[in-house]
């Protein structure tokens, strides 16, 4: 069947091919931000950008996007295959930039130098120099450090090469790693692509069918196959592309002038293919089984009720202070704007004082504080709750109005206002709303984990940590004897799961990062009170 359909419907072009285009680019909101970022990285000076998505979610058209918007006295060297060493890596950008050296000859150092020549030449000539790498999650570490030493040549006022990296959300969790601390504390601007949601998705198909040249006021897609097509492809604008192009297609077949769900069906099944089924139509239910063991487990686990604490009350969502004998108050400054830390050094040692770091090791870098048996535990969260559920002040990743990374220790949570420690050390008040606008979803935790804590424990496991936590739970129950020796029993499992709910956490009897953190403040707090 011909691919030219789009005539029928009196378009000028296909609207959902699959080829970048920057002409159709979607500027949802979250986009419009993505490409500010970019600019903005590009613009002012700093080291590098970063701009992460799942598969299909944008990223290579925004960089076309950004790409076409570049000031005319810029040079830019593009890497789309990252899967190379060093060397391979740095005479791809020079022959980017047309800069020469003997192929086969030049080594890591040479290449180097002849790049740095190059940058302070463009610099003198009033010439920036920009470097994009696509796919950037398949670089090695020793190539990201050897990109982040190619920003060490600057001047007063700003970097000579700015660095724009792009990739798969993975890519933030491998620049946090400790190794790599010095180039994810030089990104200046950071965002994350997300996938549309329905509104959007309605938004998304309307905007290509009006770029390709639709100016009717039929509605093509009916609300109901939209959302059909959203359901089944998460927001992913590259899966609704595929489907509402075969849709066009069998529509076009059809001799019809509107989709219909048979169309819908039809088009799924080519797609993804029959026997797949999608993610978000399959019911999350309990089997009878389960249903009955979890019924077995709740009035077996009536008879420790007796011997339980108070639960803790929820109203207010604190994030208590994990240092012994920090029971006073902290002062709090009177009504003012809170002024979040463009310092992330300074920003954890705050964070470590309300976390009961010793004092030798406040202003400690996270590798040093690693070193020492502690934990940075750099987290994202869709929500308030996930970071609640931790118990523990959480230093909070911000974006400011001006594209500034800046951070904020979150003390303590109610539905309108948060208590925060300000850059000037002082605990303020601020609401709630203001800082959802600010903050970036990643916050950074400190913990000191058991000695033996290598994994979440569950039912059946055996593991020395089992001892230990068999122990603390006979401490926080003033038993003599404990539930667990080595072996990770049901009675364990079950004082677990009551210690979750009066918790407020999930009740999987899972003894992950969220149960011991809670656990070891209950025992503190418990510990202080005796």
């Amino acid at each position: 069947m011909s691919r030219m359909y789009h005539r029928y419907f009196g378009l000028q072009e296909e609207p959902f091919t699959i080829a970048v285009n920057p002409r159709y680019l979607f500027m949802s909101d979250r986009h419009r931000d993505a490409l500010a970022h970019m600019l903005y990285g590009v613009g002012s000076g700093g080291g590098f950008v970063l701009l992460t998505g799942e598969v299909g979610t944008g990223k290579t058209t925004i960089n076309r996007c950004l790409l076409e918007q570049l000031p005319a006295d810029t040079d830019i060297a593009i890497v789309l295959n990252p899967a190379l060493n060093a060397e391979e890596l740095l005479a791809t950008v020079c022959d980017e930039l047309n800069i020469a050296y003997e192929p086969g000859q030049a080594t890591l150092k040479q290449l180097t130098d002849r790049l740095h020549a190059f940058l302070v030449d463009n610099h003198q000539r009033g010439r920036r120099t920009v470097l994009l790498i696509d796919e950037a999650q398949h670089l090695q570490f020793d190539v990201l450090e050897q990109i982040r030493l190619l920003t060490n040549l600057e001047t007063n006022t700003q970097k000579l090469l700015q660095i724009i990296l792009v990739g798969q959300p993975e890519l933030s969790e491998m620049l946090s790693r400790p190794e790599l601390r010095q180039l994810n504390q030089r990104i200046s601007a950071r965002f994350e692509l997300q996938l549309l949601n329905l509104p959007e998705t309605q938004a998304y198909i309307q905007h290509r069918l009006q770029v390709a040249g639709d100016s009717s006021v039929q509605q093509i897609f009916p609300s109901k196959v939209v959302r059909a097509v959203y359901k089944r492809t998460g927001g992913v604008p590259r899966l609704i592309n595929l489907l509402c192009d075969r849709m066009l297609l069998g529509c076009y077949g059809q001799n019809k002038s509107r989709v219909d769900m048979s169309m819908y069906r039809s088009a799924e099944a080519e797609v993804f293919g029959r026997s797949e089924s999608s993610p978000a139509s399959q019911p999350k239910t309990f089997g009878w089984a389960a249903t009955v063991a979890l019924m077995l487990v709740l009035i077996s686990g009536l008879a420790w009720l007796a011997f339980q604490p108070e639960p803790v009350s929820q109203s207010v969502s604190p994030l208590p202070s994990a240092a012994p004998g920090n029971d006073e108050p902290a002062k709090v400054a009177e009504a003012s704007p809170v002024v979040p830390s463009l310092s992330y050094s300074a920003a954890l040692a705050q964070l470590a004082a309300r976390s009961g770091v010793p004092a030798e090791l406040l202003g400690a870098p996270c590798a040093r504080l690693q070193d020492s048996g502690w934990q940075c535990l750099r987290l994202q969260a869709d929500n308030w709750n996930e970071v609640l559920d931790y118990g523990q002040p959480a230093l909070l990743s911000l974006v400011t109005a001006e594209r500034f990374e800046a951070w904020l220790t979150l003390l303590q949570l109610d539905t309108e206002s948060a208590m925060v420690i300000a850059a000037s050390g002082e605990t303020q008040e601020m609401p709630v709303a203001q800082l959802a606008e600010l903050w970036s979803g990643e916050f950074t935790l400190l913990w000191r984990p058991p000695a033996a804590f290598s994994q979440p424990l569950s039912e059946g496991i055996s593991d020395p940590l089992v001892t230990w936590l068999g122990e603390q739970f006979a401490v926080l129950d003033g038993q003599s004897v404990a539930l667990a020796t080595a072996e990770f029993n049901e009675a364990l499992a079950q004082r677990v799961r009551l210690f979750q709910r009066q918790q407020g956490l999930d009740e999987d009897g899972v003894v992950g990062i969220k149960t011991l953190m809670r656990l070891q403040a209950v025992l503190a707090q418990q510990s202080g009170q005796d």
